[in-house]
């Protein structure tokens, strides 16, 4: 598997880690900024998809079993500076020559080297940048990076093959931390020409003045875990019928009561409601809304097209009356998600009087 091709892997396997990774991001930017900042995102994701990408450049192509236990070795170089003697006398390099140069760059004592440190040479970037990395850290950390890599060849991918399948080499570390450092000086000399980490800081704090239809979106699926989440613990020790009114009240309204206006997962994520009359009966009157909104109403009118489909014996056209009801519900929520993406108030806010209101704080 050449370069490209494992870069190709990288590029095709990144949207799943990055999903993985969405949900912790948005909650730990709503949680510290109230907003998500577009540069910050570049920056992270980025990021991300070249940590993936050299890991694929370590571990890929991956041998057939077979392959690796043919494998005797040696498995371990712990000589450093090796690479040096391997270049003296496996290239055809003569320094006043200079028809030898291009055979030079071409043979792997060089380029494989030039590989090793060009691979970290983002890395230094990255821990300068936005990590905010000291010269020491980057260094350290360039070597950590670079252990776990070389750890991982040589335990044959944790000991998912009998054999280490590549070289675990001292003069890796030596490389990929070099590469760390000239990374490190680089952004030295550009980032006077980048907006500052701080700068992205403050525009975040500045955004999460006021509450986005996202930060929405994500509060109240936030809570709905939540909730669900506390309804089975309490479950462990109430055994009523009313359970579920039980832990709804103490969740949407009671801890609400307490807390200033905000449920837990709101309180997590920097916002409170704001009614303008009668905040306690109308935060009641809300959330039993919203419940019916959005849970009965939809999953219930699915349950009435199912119940005509037998009534009426209509088994001939199941696929098209289901179909349509699918989708019905499927738009009834894509519409709302778009307007609260919009920032649109929805008219149940507007009937109770309801906003959401930041708690960010920018400090002066």
């Amino acid at each position: 598997m050449s370069y490209v091709e494992t870069i190709k892997t990288a590029i095709i396997t990144f949207p799943f880690i990055a999903f993985l990774f969405t949900i912790p991001f948005m909650l730990h930017n709503y949680h510290k900024y109230g907003s998500i900042h577009f540069l910050r995102v570049f920056i992270i994701y980025t990021f991300i998809l070249y940590l993936i990408t050299i890991y694929f450049l370590v571990i890929l192509p991956l041998p057939t079993f077979e392959e690796a236990l043919k494998n005797t070795g040696p498995y371990i170089n712990l000589i450093p500076f090796k690479f040096v003697t391997d270049f003296i006398w496996e290239t055809p390099f003569v320094w006043n020559d200079p028809a030898t140069y291009i055979k030079t760059i071409l043979d792997p004592s060089f380029y494989v080297v030039i590989f090793n440190i060009v691979m970290f040479v983002s890395f230094g970037m990255y821990l300068r940048y936005y990590f905010k990395c000291s010269f020491k850290k980057t260094v350290l950390y360039s070597l950590l990076l670079s252990l776990f890599f070389e750890l991982t060849q040589l335990t044959g991918l944790y000991f998912i093959y009998p054999n280490p399948y590549r070289l675990c080499d001292v003069d890796d570390l030596i490389e990929n931390t070099l590469g760390g450092v000239l990374g490190f000086f680089i952004m030295g000399a550009i980032d006077r020409y980048l907006p500052t980490r701080e700068k992205i800081d403050e525009e975040s704090l500045k955004m999460g003045e006021q509450v986005s239809g996202l930060r929405r979106i994500t509060v109240f699926f936030l809570d709905l875990v939540l909730y669900f989440i506390f309804t089975v613990l309490l479950s462990i020790f109430v055994h009523s019928r009313w359970l579920f009114f039980i832990s709804f009240g103490i969740y949407y309204v009671l801890i609400p009561l307490i807390r200033g206006n905000a449920t837990i997962g709101m309180k997590f994520l920097n916002v409170k409601m704001e009614y303008k009359r009668l905040s306690f009966l109308f935060n009641i009157l809300r959330y039993f809304f919203l419940l019916l909104y959005y849970f009965v109403i939809p999953f219930g009118f699915l349950t009435f097209v199912l119940y005509i489909r037998n009534y009426y014996d209509l088994q001939s056209i199941t696929f098209i009356i289901l179909g349509g009801a699918f989708l019905f519900v499927f738009l009834f929520y894509l519409i709302h998600c778009i307007l609260l993406l919009k920032n649109r108030r929805i008219f149940y806010d507007r009937f109770f009087g309801f906003q959401f209101v930041s708690t960010i704080q920018i400090k002066k």
